[in-house]
């Protein structure tokens, strides 16, 4: 099931805050991606044991907010970096 991977930072990927811009960014070799909010909450929630569904259980509860709305959200948002070798899956 997709919402069971666990996502992980490759070898070289780390969030960073930039102290010049005031900004969270995901640095990658020869690559820095600016993040939002959104972004910087799920990425900050990838810890190499939590899966998709237990990240958006995680934020639903630091956010109030419902789980199956967040959910969706994790799953593109980290698919859309795993498409750029941003993100791998620890068991795929």
């Amino acid at each position: 099931m997709t919402a069971n991977r666990v996502p992980v930072l490759p070898r070289g990927v780390r969030c960073h805050h930039d102290k010049v811009r005031d900004a969270n960014v995901l640095l990658a070799p020869e690559k820095v991606l600016m993040l939002d909010g959104t972004g910087h909450a799920i990425l900050t929630s990838v810890d190499g044991n939590r899966s998709l569904d237990r990240i958006a259980t995680h934020l639903a509860e630091v956010y109030a907010a419902p789980k199956s709305a967040i959910l969706g959200d994790v799953i593109e948002f980290l698919d859309d970096l795993a498409a750029q070798r941003l993100i791998d899956y620890a068991d795929g």
